[in-house]
């Protein structure tokens, strides 16, 4: 398909972040011209976005769509409680179809917010209809199945033998790493430290080097999490995971909120990628991750909503907002600056997924993973003489996104969601959680 945008200001992220007004060529799923008063013979589709904003997609490096039925059922409560007595109960009563309608909430959230990339980590159980939901709704994803095989806390149904749940990971990559020519992608998604045995850790380190993929996992995000680990191993999350060689380029940890220096050296030399929450770090009280020291160190960064029951919701809008102003009263009002935040919304999150020469930017070559947002509104008004980036930042919300494209393909035209059906998703939402919560053994 022959795609033409016309007339738009656009960000584009390329090296020198110019913004330029004018129009962009799509051919099938790829951007092949960018420029003032394109010539195109007979486009397929022409969207004139006129007086609107073209953005990169974002790329969102730590999402549980699994979880978005359990939004509201886990409040005011910090994250061991949160785990044990609200989040393991509700996910081990997951049946096939709560899984596949929470990924489908969760997606058509994500596509209206602007997000077309996201690095998922899913549950222990049917894992497959999350993957069935994300090749339906043509969004960009690395996924995987939660690995937890010990933990005195963990319900039976989430409890796993170590032998199972490598086998069953290795089954899922197999079926769906590099999906639809690589929209989707496998990522070995061990839960944390806390619920995986050293032999599982280590087989994952292995299997990661042998099939080239992706780990994804949680560390030292609660101090009492680190203080199991320490417990447990004689180690601190990051110098664990580093003896185990699972420290490198391939690995995306969530929060790392509370380093200490070791652990910060082995992140910064060792290439691993951080994905920043401050969403859902400031939900459940865990703390406000050193940030402006990661980018003076240029540790690759990046942002994620985390989950709908520790956020509740999955906006990048709102996650930059925060991700700006929380370092600010400590750091100083040119600290995270619009610039360096949005970056981690988009070219930060394709680094952190090995995509950069592919997506995070509007580039000739790359994908045409796109947001058309319309800045015509009260809350981003006046525009003139104020720095496009920052606007995006500090005064736009997800209700401004009207047009979303994934691999060249228009997901959401002007509001209007096209491949996920929004009231199915509602209703099957609620009758989900209704279902979870009469079979979850839930601790008030």
């Amino acid at each position: 398909m022959n795609v033409l945008i016309k007339n738009a200001e656009i960000v584009t992220m390329n090296k020198q972040e110019e913004i330029i007004k004018g129009d962009i060529q799509i051919v099938e799923d790829k951007i092949v011209n960018i420029g003032p008063n394109l010539k195109i013979s007979h486009p397929d589709k022409i969207i004139d976005a006129t007086g609107k904003t073209i953005i990169p997609g974002f790329v969102q490096t730590h999402i549980h769509l699994c979880q978005t039925v359990f939004r509201g059922q886990g409040d005011d409560l910090e994250l061991m409680d949160w785990l044990r007595n609200r989040i393991w109960p509700l996910e081990a009563s997951h049946d096939e179809e709560s899984i596949y309608y929470s990924a489908m909430l969760g997606i058509g959230e994500l596509i209206q917010s602007g997000t077309t990339t996201i690095v998922d980590m899913e549950t222990v159980n049917h894992t497959e209809y999350a993957f069935k939901a994300i090749a339906e709704s043509g969004i960009r994803a690395l996924s995987g199945k939660v690995m937890m095989d010990k933990g005195d806390d963990v319900p039976l149904p989430l409890q796993e033998k170590t032998e199972i749940s490598i086998r069953e990971s290795v089954d899922l990559l197999e079926k769906w790493h590099n999906y639809d020519n690589g929209r989707i992608k496998y990522a070995f998604s061990p839960r944390f430290v806390v619920s995986c045995t050293e032999q599982l850790l280590r087989e994952v380190q292995s299997l990661s080097e042998y099939y080239n993929v992706m780990v994804h996992t949680h560390a030292s995000e609660n101090l009492g999490e680190i203080k199991i680990v320490q417990r447990e191993t004689g180690m601190r999350n990051i110098v664990y995971l580093d003896h185990l060689g699972l420290a490198n380029n391939r690995l995306i940890l969530a929060h790392c909120i509370w380093l200490d220096e070791e652990e910060k050296r082995i992140i910064r030399d060792r290439g691993v990628h951080v994905s920043h929450c401050p969403g859902s770090n400031l939900k459940l009280a865990s703390g406000i991750a050193e940030t402006p020291y990661m980018v003076s160190e240029n540790v690759s960064l990046s942002l994620g909503a985390d989950g709908a029951p520790c956020n509740n919701n999955l906006d990048m809008f709102n996650e930059m907002r925060l991700a700006a102003l929380i370092q600010k009263p400590t750091h100083g009002p040119t600290a995270m600056d619009a610039h360096t935040v949005f970056k981690m919304a988009t070219i930060g999150g394709a680094k952190a997924v090995g995509m950069e020469d592919e997506i995070g930017s509007i580039e000739i070559g790359k994908k045409a993973d796109l947001a058309i947002l319309n800045l015509k509104d009260f809350h981003t008004y006046p525009s003139y003489g104020v720095d496009p980036i920052s606007r995006i930042v500090y005064s736009a919300t997800r209700a401004d996104v009207e047009t979303t494209l994934i691999n060249g393909k228009i997901v959401m035209e002007n509001g209007y969601l096209k491949t996920v059906n929004k009231r199915l998703v509602l209703d099957e939402a609620n009758n989900s959680i209704r279902r979870l919560l009469s079979r979850a053994s839930i601790k008030c």
